[in-house]
């Protein structure tokens, strides 16, 4: 499996499980506590195996760089989380970021 597909799920099961957070109430919850912990090992998992293929440092900030995005977008529609047009201007950059790190840098595999 390519490296874009394995940072790809690494990322999926880092905002499922950050997403399950507010819900595990300080792991007192069981169910969400288990998403939480699952989708953390896949996370590393598959983050471990992606970084075979990816530079550390590229890896790393798309994945961070996505998540922040996704999990503030999930805080929007599922917590009613409001994003005001600072928030918007800086993950605006993040994807920006993310989208030049991918189109042009030579340290990204393409």
């Amino acid at each position: 499996m390519n490296g874009a597909v394995l940072l790809a799920i690494a990322i999926i099961g880092e905002v499922v499980a950050t997403s399950f957070l507010k819900a595990s109430n300080g792991f007192t919850e069981l169910v969400p506590t288990l998403v939480v912990v699952i989708g953390y090992a896949i996370t590393f998992y598959f983050f471990s195996l992606a970084l075979q293929t990816i530079p550390v440092g590229i890896a790393y900030a798309i994945w961070s760089g996505s998540g922040i995005v996704l999990i503030a977008l999930i805080a929007y529609f599922a917590h009613g989380q409001t994003l005001d047009l600072p928030a918007l201007i800086g993950m605006g950059l993040i994807v920006a970021g993310v989208m030049v790190i991918n189109l042009f840098s030579q340290s990204s595999p393409h």
